[in-house]
């Protein structure tokens, strides 16, 4: 029997479950998308439940096609779409609403009314964060405030509310478990990064009591034990970080100035800066990275909403291409972007605008535009916006030499050139572009040994291709 490590990416549009051997290689593999729901304008929800069972397929299969290859799973690794919060029934394990999805844009009122009353500075200098509503803390407040009956179960202590992994975790060990670890705590606005723990003031602030909340623990740590009865294997959880710190582990990124970028449902940027906790004069956010072990380590991140998502929006609402990968090709047949560009704000702008009101749109569009020039258009727009991010970077004093790309759309090679050449940065990809699932298996089979040591991971991780 092989030792494996079974890694749950749960994701925006989609929750995949895959098999890593010691080598890194990918044994078994499911992935299934689930509903995206849009109840009001710049409103983004999830049905909990559709989550959970996409989850649950998907591991099942993965576990099943492993153990019929000769693999045994020896620890579970989580990594989920981050600031997505979820609030549950603690007695019924029940959601009390849908999840409010990190695209979601219903609190920016909340968030202007604590700007303009002079928040924003202390929160930052406690959290790393800005006060948007791409953060928790305003989603959890909001479902407190206007679902029925959550702020009585709330002070009866019967409400459970935590980002995904703390729903998932919970779910997978019955209820054993409420816990979640220190880089999906870090993008709450409610966990002091510099302390390390749940922050009263802020949890005064947005009214918040501190009994919903799960512990924080490190992300290789022990979670809690996933039931039998629940998952049709009982295994220790091992190891959890928020998706973008996961990748960033899962590249390798682990010392001060190694630089990612991940292209998936949005684009995110994050530079290690090792123990130090810099502020950025860009509008960049300062974050927890992931460890094992020993002192904290801090990144730097900026976060752009919408880039894979582009690509589905090219597919499902124009109907334009008929699969994410065709717009390479498109993009590539002609010579220019004929003056067409497009701003994907469509749920705001993420780093360095941060603009929640922002919309989407074209320009330059003449009689002889067609769909050929808008998926260019599309494709470029997220490397415009990459280019944003390596600016402020820059201007914050850090430039990298390096950027290491994955993501599902790092594979469109005509898009990775586009942004090696635009940022004048060489990017390298990786062999296995699922460095998101691939973090928190390292995590995860570190805690239980199968590693010894983070150097020892450097073997594991292969590159494929290296843009100049």
């Amino acid at each position: 029997m092989t030792d494996l490590i079974l890694a749950l990416d749960q994701g925006t549009t989609s929750s995949r479950a895959l098999t890593f051997t010691k080598d890194g290689q990918i044994l078994s593999q499911a992935q299934i998308e689930f509903a995206q729901h849009y109840p009001k304008p710049g409103w983004v929800e999830h049905d909990p439940e559709d989550i959970w069972a996409s989850v649950l397929k998907t591991a099942i299969t993965a576990i099943n096609e492993a153990q019929a290859a000769g693999g045994r799973i020896g620890a579970i690794g989580i990594t989920n779409q981050r600031e997505t919060v979820i609030c549950w029934d603690r007695e019924t394990g029940k959601p009390i609403a849908n999840a409010i999805v990190w695209q979601d844009r219903r609190t920016a009122d909340t968030c202007a009314r604590l700007k303009e009353a002079g928040h924003e500075a202390m929160l930052r200098s406690k959290t790393g964060l800005l006060l948007d509503p791409y953060f928790s803390a305003t989603k959890i407040a909001w479902l407190l405030d206007h679902v029925d009956g959550a702020r009585a179960l709330a002070e009866r202590g019967a409400l459970a509310c935590g980002t995904v992994d703390t729903f998932l975790i919970w779910r997978l060990t019955d209820g054993a478990s409420h816990v979640t670890d220190e880089t999906n705590a870090a993008r709450t606005l409610l966990y002091n990064i510099h302390d390390g723990d749940w922050d009263q003031h802020l949890l005064d602030l947005f009214n918040i009591p501190r009994t919903i909340l799960p512990e924080v623990r490190l992300s290789a740590d022990a979670f809690g034990i996933s039931r039998e009865d629940v998952l049709g294997l009982s295994a220790p959880i091992t190891g959890v970080a928020g998706d973008q710190q996961s990748a960033a582990f899962g590249q390798g990124c682990t010392k001060p100035g190694m630089t990612k970028s991940t292209y998936g449902t949005g684009c995110f940027v994050l530079m290690n800066t090792g123990h130090e906790a810099p502020l950025s004069g860009n509008r960049l956010l300062t974050t927890r990275a992931c460890r094992a072990d020993g002192p904290p380590v801090f990144a730097m991140e900026g976060s752009i909403f919408i880039a894979g998502a582009v690509a589905q929006w090219l597919r499902d609402e124009l109907k334009i291409i008929p699969d994410s990968p065709a717009s390479e090709a498109m993009a590539a047949s002609v010579e220019s972007n004929e003056g067409v560009y497009l701003v994907p704000a469509f749920t705001g702008l993420g780093a360095p605008y941060w603009d929640s009101e922002a919309r989407g749109a074209i320009f330059g569009m003449t009689r002889q535009t067609n769909r050929v020039a808008l998926v260019r258009a599309a494709l470029e727009a997220v490397g415009y916006q990459t280019l944003d991010l390596v600016k402020a970077l820059a201007s914050d004093g850090f430039n990298p030499d390096l950027i290491r790309v994955d993501g599902g759309m790092s594979q469109n090679n005509w898009l990775m050139q586009f942004v090696c050449d635009l940022t004048g940065t060489p990017l390298e990809r990786p062999v296995n572009v699922e460095t998101t699932a691939l973090g928190a298996a390292l995590l995860a089979g570190l805690k239980i040994g199968l590693w010894q040591s983070e150097a020892e991971l450097d073997a594991v991780r292969q590159v494929d291709r290296r843009f100049e």
